[in-house]
């Protein structure tokens, strides 16, 4: 069962989308140096089609996507939850999903994805927006994960 602590609207997440961030508990990561070591702990509300749905109709008209923050507890969950967004809204909002696995887990579909950010966070690296980041970020193009990470990197 998928848990979240809290959403925000946020705008660096996903490059060129204003997104409706849900931070997800349980991470099973326990990346050393991790940013939100609170989500760590399985505490905060179920995540499930209803709350979804009122985050929707509370916010669907200011997002462009809807971005899992975490999740990688339940992958399935997550991938479930993505289909639900996009057929809810008739494909009107993105989706995206911030998982710190290495590898899209094999059991998912990342066609029901348009984002996907992939990889632990590893400190000697850095972040996502670091050129030497192990992260990875891609997006979903013509049915195939295209690696557009350097929309982090400024110049």
């Amino acid at each position: 069962m998928l848990r979240f602590i809290s959403y925000d609207i946020v705008f660096q997440e996903i490059p060129g989308e204003v997104s409706l961030a849900i931070n997800i508990s349980n991470c099973p990561n326990i990346c050393v140096g991790c940013h939100s070591p609170h989500l760590q702990d399985d505490i905060g509300e179920v995540l499930n089609e209803h709350v979804i749905t009122e985050l929707i109709h509370r916010y669907g008209s200011a997002v462009t996507c809807v971005c899992f923050m975490g999740g990688d507890g339940n992958p399935g969950e997550i991938e479930q939850l993505a289909h639900f967004v996009k057929h809810f809204t008739n494909g009107q909002l993105k989706t995206a999903w911030y998982s710190g696995k290495i590898c899209f887990p094999p059991e998912c579909n990342y066609n029901n994805f348009d984002y996907i950010k992939l990889g632990p966070y590893i400190k000697e690296y850095g972040a996502l927006n670091i050129p030497t980041t192990n992260q990875k970020f891609y997006q979903i193009v013509d049915e195939c994960m295209v690696d557009v990470t350097e929309r982090f990197w400024k110049n």
